[in-house]
């Protein structure tokens, strides 16, 4: 399939070429510059991405030293007059779009006389996508002004009203939801506080989850069928179980300081079933739920405005960030129903609005890996849903969102057999919220991917959401074979999207590093075929930040990268210091037959290497993989180029190597086999899966400058490659498609 660089991806790669090419004078006495060095202190923005996704953009900057109660910020279109913005924390989000043009932008604390940092240009152009959040006074009248249930459509009918199309759409997920519910109205099993010990035992985090988390599903599921059927056995089993989790003490084993993800989904849920059954619940029942939900997002709050809002300061912080947007949501429905929901609103809202993609930037991606971009879509749709019909302002349309969905279509297609990069990297994709998820982007390529067999959404968020879906508004067609995410340093390239049987090849070199949930792995490469893994990533995660975890799963050598005297990698040691210890994509170039990607991982290894670039071609007319990799160290090392298998893998003389996996096959042949050597080596393996393969080609002489170009045959084919000299570098024969390697 001829690769279409669509309008989104034009986006794409325009601001990454934005972020390899902007330049400007240095900023050494910029104050914004100065105070964001930390790797743990927010980032200016707008600032490399010249080109702006979202119109208006989001800014933010650090703390001034002096710490002032507001900022003054300058919005100023080249040619024209500056717009001024007074605000108490360190983010605008302008509630108007800008108009299209040349811009610069600059901050002060609000004194005299003013010190401003330095202009940063962006731009905003046709390609940027409208995305506007009014002020919070404006959000709040139309949250109050919308009947209750705040969260469902004003269209919203009970199943019995439903017209042929909809019955025929929705019909079947109501029918699993209703015997889902009824199952469990005597399978799932009460909770109360006695079943948990205080202080928490080693496992009780899980314990809690599971047991908590299914009262949760129970008591929302029950809510909603009763609005659906009025059948009166659904309102009696919402308030059972609403009353089991409003007994469960706000200071006890589920407290947000004991278990934040259950305390945040406690006070949710309960916001949401007064919300569903608000004029079906006695007055007492429902101020109790209120209450009890108000006590729970209490701590929340105080977390989360310490210093003045600390995400607004120290952004990369997960857990901080999903519970900023279950404060948003939970204090969308608590409105004018208890006193203290209004200063939560006016917090965390827009606040929530503006901060949603800190694993990335504006243009979308998830830095912490597929698997955990998966599990952070359930949430999404958990809370945006809410959000969205209640404020009028839906987090799917944010530019950020389409990018994210187009994330999820490159590295996570239909019948991909892992997740990729990242923890938990070694588990199976869940199709049924991804493709939920991408189901609310109104895009050809988003209704091709939902559209795909397999696992379908979840009842609940389905049953909740505006009919039709956006994705089933459009005409289906399958995404273009290649991407980049520039801000994630990720780059998929596949043969054909819309052929199951595709290979899909994926390059990873990240800005992130190895922070959180990401791996020692700048610079690597995971290669499936034929909906089989066949190039892939090694270990498995016993437990987050476990030994096995440091010593080997998050470790360079577990990965198709590069290591040196013995399986010596990136550095993943410590916290935010990570970040800096990092990659990038320098260039990516699509093309019909030919994709090109190259990275540079040289700050990864953190001094010991000046140079580590990784360059791969994907010759889509052969189905052939190109990786030349550029060392260099100021001492002499023995450098390793590290592969893994899933089953099978080979060895043979003169630098050859095959790995097979069901009727799938890759074969890798050295070009340089004189100065290498195949080395096999041992690590732990996933219990529940076959053996995984390890091997290495391993330079055979110390040297402080290394080559290894390999050649990877999908399939093994046999495709004709020859090498030849030529001036200036080297050119590369793969069947009819040449490559030049300049020196």
């Amino acid at each position: 399939m001829t690769c279409r660089p669509g309008k989104h991806q034009r986006i794409l790669f325009s601001s990454f070429m934005a972020l390899s090419l902007g330049a400007g004078a240095s900023q050494a006495a910029d104050w914004v510059t100065t105070r964001s060095s930390s790797p743990e202190i927010v980032k200016p923005a707008p600032e490399q991405v010249k080109l702006q996704v979202q119109n208006p953009p989001s800014f933010a900057w650090p703390r001034h030293a002096s710490y002032p109660a507001q900022y003054v910020v300058e919005i100023l279109p080249l040619g024209g007059t500056a717009s001024s913005h007074t605000v108490s924390r360190n983010f605008l989000l302008p509630s108007s779009a800008l108009p299209l043009g040349e811009y610069e932008w600059r901050v002060s604390p609000l004194s005299t006389p003013r010190n401003w940092s330095d202009k940063r240009p962006f731009t905003i152009d046709s390609n940027s996508r409208t995305f506007v959040v009014p002020e919070s006074s404006d959000l709040a009248a139309t949250v109050r002004a919308h009947p209750r249930p705040r969260q469902l459509p004003a269209a919203f009918t009970q199943a019995s009203a439903w017209d042929a199309a909809m019955e025929s759409k929705r019909r079947p997920f109501l029918n699993r939801l209703v015997s889902e519910v009824n199952l469990n109205t005597t399978a799932v099993a009460s909770v109360n506080d006695g079943l948990w010990t205080t202080p928490n035992d080693s496992g009780q985090y899980n314990r809690i989850a599971n047991a908590a988390g299914a009262v949760i599903r129970q008591m929302e599921a029950a809510a909603l069928l009763f609005r659906l059927t009025q059948e009166r056995r659904y309102l009696d089993e919402a308030m059972l179980r609403g009353d089991q989790l409003a007994a469960l003490s706000p200071d006890g084993p589920t407290s947000y300081k004991a278990q934040d993800q259950v305390a945040r989904m406690i006070a949710l849920v309960l916001a949401k079933g007064a919300d569903f059954l608000w004029l079906d619940l006695d007055a007492p029942r429902r101020a109790h739920w209120l209450s009890v939900a108000a006590q729970r997002l209490t701590p929340i709050y105080a977390d989360l405005s310490a210093a003045g809002g600390r995400l607004d300061q120290s952004p990369m912080d997960s857990h901080g960030v999903e519970a900023l947007g279950y404060l948003a949501a939970a204090s969308t429905l608590l409105l004018d129903a208890r006193p203290e929901a209004q200063a939560w609103f006016d917090f965390a809202v827009r606040s929530y609005m503006h901060i949603v993609h800190v694993w990335s930037g504006p243009e979308g991606g998830f830095a912490n890996g597929s698997a955990y971009g998966q599990y952070t879509t359930d949430m999404q749709l958990q809370l945006w849903q809410p959000l969205a019909e209640a404020t009028g302002v839906s987090l799917f349309n944010k530019p950020w969102a389409a990018g994210f969905a187009n994330y999820f279509m490159q590295f996570i297609p239909p019948n991909a057999p892992r997740h990729v990069f990242g923890d938990v990297h070694e588990s199976k994709p869940d199709p049924a919220p991804l493709k939920a998820y991408v189901a609310r982007q109104a895009t050809p390529a988003a209704a091709w991917y939902s559209s795909q067999p397999g696992a379908q959404e979840n009842p609940i968020t389905l049953l909740q959401a505006p009919y039709p879906l956006p994705a089933d508004t459009v005409a289906p067609e399958a995404p273009p074979n290649a991407m980049l995410f520039p801000s994630i340093g990720w780059a998929a390239m596949h043969s054909d999207m819309s052929n199951p049987a595709r290979t899909s090849v994926y390059f990873k070199s990240s800005p992130f590093g190895a922070f959180n949930h990401s791996h020692g792995d700048q610079n690597s490469l995971v290669i499936n075929s034929g909906g089989k893994p066949l190039l892939i990533e090694a270990g498995y995660q016993d437990y987050y930040a476990s030994p096995l975890s440091q010593n080997w799963y998050r470790q360079s050598r577990a990965h198709n990268a590069i290591t040196f005297d013995g399986g010596k990698g990136q550095f993943i040691e410590g916290h935010y210091e990570m970040r800096y210890k990092n990659g990038k994509i320098t260039t990516f170039t699509p093309g019909r037959d030919l994709d090109y990607v190259e990275g540079d991982a040289s700050a990864a290894y953190s001094n010991d290497l000046s140079l580590a670039r990784r360059q791969v071609w994907y010759s889509r007319l052969n189905d052939v993989v190109v990786v030349r990799d550029k060392l260099n160290s100021a001492t002499a090392r023995t450098f390793e180029w590290n592969m893994h298998a899933l089953n099978t893998l080979y060895l043979y003389p003169n630098g050859r190597a095959s790995i097979e996996n069901g009727s799938t096959s890759l074969c890798l042949q050295s070009l340089r086999p004189d100065e290498e050597q195949l080395s096999r080596f041992s690590a732990p393996n996933p219990p529940l899966e076959a053996s995984q393969q390890h091997a290495a080609y391993v330079k055979t002489t110390p040297a402080m400058a290394a080559e290894f170009l390999i050649v990877l045959d999908i399939g093994c084919k046999s495709v004709p490659t020859s090498l030849e000299p030529v001036p200036g570098g080297r050119l590369l024969q793969i069947g009819t498609q040449t490559i030049t390697l300049p020196q």
